[in-house]
């Protein structure tokens, strides 16, 4: 059975993310992958948009697949945060272990056991059904 992290183990992975892959990032204003994600940057992350069909998001560059962003940046990821159904999360999350990104964050209602379960296995941190950004102001902003 999946369990996240301690809070410790947390607040160290929020500590350490600076380039955080926002799987299903919005462009639109008011939904909460956009909130999250612009206050991220104001706490000084680097925001990646995986999103198909759109060309920007909060001033970067948007990609359909983690496999579109460019290799040099995709060295970068630090976290995969993902704001997506729970019924597309294994794609990205076998991804993210392609890959080899050191982290997963499932976002609030965002919960696939078998695909956390994959991921730690592989020797990821993940993180399921909390808000990077709730986190985030609790653990380590000051």
């Amino acid at each position: 059975m999946f369990s996240n992290p301690s809070p410790q183990a947390i607040g160290d992975l929020l500590r350490r993310a600076r380039t955080v892959a926002v799987v299903g990032l919005s462009p639109n204003p008011s939904r909460p992958s956009h909130g999250v994600a612009r206050a991220m940057q104001r706490f000084g992350w680097r925001i990646v948009p995986v999103r198909p069909a759109v060309d920007q998001v909060l001033g970067e560059p948007a990609h359909a697949t983690l496999s579109d962003i460019p290799e040099p940046l995709r060295r970068q990821i630090d976290l995969v945060d993902l704001f997506i159904s729970a019924d597309r999360v294994g794609r990205f999350v076998d991804e993210a272990v392609a890959f080899g990104f050191p982290a997963v964050w499932m976002q609030d209602g965002v919960i696939d056991e078998a695909a956390a379960l994959r991921a730690q296995a592989a020797g990821l941190t993940v993180v399921m059904n909390r808000c990077v950004w709730r986190d985030y102001v609790s653990m380590v902003a000051e």
